[in-house]
């Protein structure tokens, strides 16, 4: 069995990028300043990410049989992370995102190809054994079944859940809601928890989390930081200045560096502020991986914002 610290059982994806001023219409062009394509989604980022940085890793997903799919797959091979418990299914990628980024801003809109739900993971394709021989398991919600199903088994064997829970402004669906319990580090997007919890202040919907299954829950809030809370500390981290280009994927990277902070059994805010620089670095580049720095580059930056990492 493969000496895996971190399994991520979730989405990934290709991501095509295209940086630029103004929207076309379909009245009007435009002209674009960069592309790129990359590796994306919310655990295989995550994964690369944590990859990049050190951990010993591995991916569980889906992917087609053609050329996009082995563009996705071969982004995540890249970086190292083990894809043998990947399932092909015949025919094309549908797990495909046009990215159209901000020049001005970094901020992006997604155009994703329709048809990722006739490609999920089924709990008889898992590997139990492969599961819970990691430390963590880190989901994202995709392939419900099967990420319920591996969730339990974790917990069974007395290891460690990591829920990505995304931006949110509507309901929280049933399929997060029955993952909740066996979650042990919640970190989520702006509106998640309170969407979770019905708690509008952010301290009090992180301590109402904590009530239903995570020990340690974090909320990210773009360019205001995040926010953490524990049954022993509540703590705000500002973001770290740097001059962004995209910022396609730093909540899906912040989540890759939390698990490494976890494993390296940092204190919590050492964990965030390296977490936080991790999303920092990677915002400078256009991608959501392209730009995520070595480890000690990330120790480094973090240091020079003045916070204690080992």
């Amino acid at each position: 069995m493969a000496d895996h610290q971190i399994v991520g059982l979730g989405l990934a994806v290709l991501d095509v990028l295209i940086r630029l001023k103004d929207m076309p219409t379909w009245e009007r062009g435009t002209g674009i300043s960069a592309f790129r394509l990359d590796g994306g989604g919310p655990v295989a980022t995550a994964m690369a990410a944590a990859a990049r940085l050190g951990a010993r890793v591995a991916y569980m997903g889906t992917a087609g049989t053609d050329v996009a799919a082995e563009i996705k797959l071969r982004e995540l091979e890249r970086y190292g992370v083990d894809l043998r418990y990947v399932v092909r299914r015949p025919g094309p990628e549908t797990q495909v995102v046009i990215v159209y980024v901000d020049e001005e801003t970094g901020e992006r809109v997604f155009a994703g190809l329709r048809g990722v739900d006739r490609v999920l993971l089924q709990p008889e394709e898992l590997d139990r054994e492969a599961i819970t021989s990691a430390e963590y398991l880190h989901l994202d919600g995709c392939h419900p079944d099967a990420a319920l199903q591996a969730a339990k088994w974790m917990k069974e064997a007395g290891k460690k859940v990591v829920l990505d829970g995304a931006k949110h402004a509507g309901p929280v669906g049933e399929h997060m809601r029955a993952l909740i319990p066996y979650v042990d580090v919640l970190i989520c997007g702006s509106g998640f928890v309170p969407s979770l919890t019905g708690k509008d202040d952010i301290w009090e919907a992180g301590e109402a989390a904590l009530a239903l299954g995570p020990s340690i829950v974090v909320q990210t809030e773009g360019a205001d930081g995040s926010y953490t809370v524990t049954c022993d500390e509540r703590f705000h981290m500002p973001a770290f200045a740097v001059d962004v280009v995209d910022t396609t994927g730093a909540g899906d990277v912040f989540h890759g560096a939390y698990i490494v902070g976890l494993l390296q059994g940092w204190n919590l805010r050492q964990i965030t502020a390296f977490s936080t620089a991790v999303s920092a670095i990677k915002c400078t580049k256009l991608g959501g991986r392209a730009g995520v720095p070595c480890f000690d580059d990330a120790v480094a930056f973090a240091r020079s914002q003045g916070y204690d990492i080992p």
